[in-house]
């Protein structure tokens, strides 16, 4: 009888009758000399560039502050300017207006003037001071007279009508090359400021009309006959003449000039809200 056969030795009879070297699980083996696999290149990292942030926030920060800055000097200049005119009608029906016409005689003898205190006309051949001068005397007005010819505005004050207060107010509206002010004994209001051809008369210091026209009519070439002449008069500073004194000789000491050519015609007749007052420009009689 034929024995059965098992799986298991038929499996190792093959393997003997095979002669199969293979070792394992049916695995190959391994070939002498087989090829190697292929190596991979080396991957390359990129570094992304650093932003230089302190840089760039320090110029957010210049540029925040520049604007800033001109912002705040925006500001300012519009509270500077905000009260300026730039036509004397602004000052409304406060301004007065005359027509003393360029070329007034110079005199030496007092003259009556029509206006109180004067805006204009015949005037002493030596000016006043007017560089920002405050004088504590009422001055001789035929001098303060030829000052406004020259483009200076001169503030007076009532002296018995205003306080401490407002005269250190009209002192800094004074301190102004081009400008000068005075007490004025007798005068109708506690302040009247005046060029040529021009008044305004206001009771408090405090009235932007004040420096509205001062910083508008002070050499303003168009509201005055000499443009160009000086305001300076040391030797005036010295020893101020008062308002009934006698005219002090011109000399070294007290400057002099010729007077304009007269031409019948106003310097200027600017509007205003108010009409033009008729002016006389005639001297007296000594």
């Amino acid at each position: 009888m034929a024995k059965d056969r098992t799986p298991g030795n038929s499996g190792r009879n093959g393997s003997a009758r095979g002669g199969s070297t293979a070792t394992g699980k049916g695995a190959p083996a391994p070939r002498s000399g087989a090829a190697k696999g292929r190596t991979r290149p080396p991957t390359q990292v990129v570094t992304q560039p650093r932003r230089p942030w302190g840089l760039i926030a320090a110029a957010i920060a210049v540029v925040l502050f520049a604007v800033a800055a001109i912002g705040y000097a925006v500001v300012k200049v519009d509270e500077a300017t905000a009260d300026e005119i730039t036509s004397p009608s602004e000052l409304g029906k406060a301004l007065k207006t005359f027509d003393y016409a360029k070329g007034q005689d110079h005199v030496t003898d007092p003259v009556d003037y029509s206006e109180s205190p004067p805006v204009g006309g015949p005037h002493d051949p030596t000016w006043a001071d007017c560089t920002g001068t405050v004088y504590d005397v009422d001055i001789r007005h035929e001098n303060a007279v030829h000052s406004m010819e020259h483009g200076a505005v001169w503030i007076t004050y009532n002296p018995d009508e205003v306080s401490d207060a407002d005269l250190q107010t009209l002192s800094k509206l004074a301190d102004t090359s081009g400008r000068m002010m005075s007490p004025y004994a007798g005068l109708d209001s506690p302040i009247s400021i005046q060029s040529w051809n021009h008044q305004l008369k206001a009771d408090s210091a405090g009235d932007k009309r004040l420096a509205q026209f001062a910083d508008f009519f002070t050499r303003n070439p168009e509201y005055y006959p000499e443009v160009g002449a000086s305001c300076e008069n040391p030797a005036f500073i010295t020893s101020p003449p008062e308002a009934g004194d006698p005219s002090t000789p011109a000399g070294e000491s007290m400057p002099t000039d010729a007077p304009t050519t007269g031409t019948g015609d106003a310097s200027s007749t600017p509007e205003s809200g108010e009409p033009s007052a008729s002016a006389s420009s005639e001297a007296p009689a000594s």
